[in-house]
């Protein structure tokens, strides 16, 4: 079952392909793209993946930290990085409990073992904010990217509001 918008993110601390400890609770205070994918080095994956890195600069920006999850094991977690050249964290999930957590498991036409394409927008005080359930790999960064700016603009002064 998905987690409702509105109410903590699910936490987690799991080590990422890279060796970092990634913790969701030492990420208070920025805001977090926590993105799933279904297999490392699959060509959506692939597209998707470099297009959250070329636009890690502006969601660095934001406050944001970028992190990217799937089912697959650390060495292929670890060789998609190197093949797509990323500075963010990957999070394997081989025993898929952080996918089931997030309720993302069954992706890929319905395979069991697979997580889904999902992405979740966590505020800095670890609210989820947005869940996108379906997406397209190659213009989504860009789509997180503009939620998460909207989300950052400050509210227009409400009329007859004193200055």
């Amino acid at each position: 079952m998905t987690p409702p918008l509105g109410q903590p993110a699910p936490t987690f601390t799991r080590r990422s392909d890279d060796g970092r400890e990634i913790s969701l609770e030492a990420l208070r205070g920025r805001w977090v793209v926590l993105y799933f994918y279904p297999r490392a080095g699959s060509p959506g994956c692939s597209i998707e993946a470099q297009r959250f890195e070329a636009a890690l600069p502006e969601f660095e920006r934001l406050g944001a930290q970028v992190i990217g999850v799937s089912t697959d094991t650390e060495a292929k977690q670890a060789a998609f990085r190197d093949s797509c050249a990323l500075s963010f964290p990957l999070l394997p999930d081989s025993d898929r409990s952080l996918c089931r957590t997030y309720g993302v498991m069954g992706g890929l036409g319905g395979l069991l073992g697979i997580a889904g394409r999902q992405t979740f927008l966590i505020d800095p005080q670890g609210v989820l904010t947005r869940h996108w359930r379906v997406l397209n790999p190659v213009g989504h960064p860009a789509e997180v990217l503009r939620a998460l700016e909207e989300l950052q603009r400050p509210a227009a002064p409400s009329p007859g509001a004193l200055p």
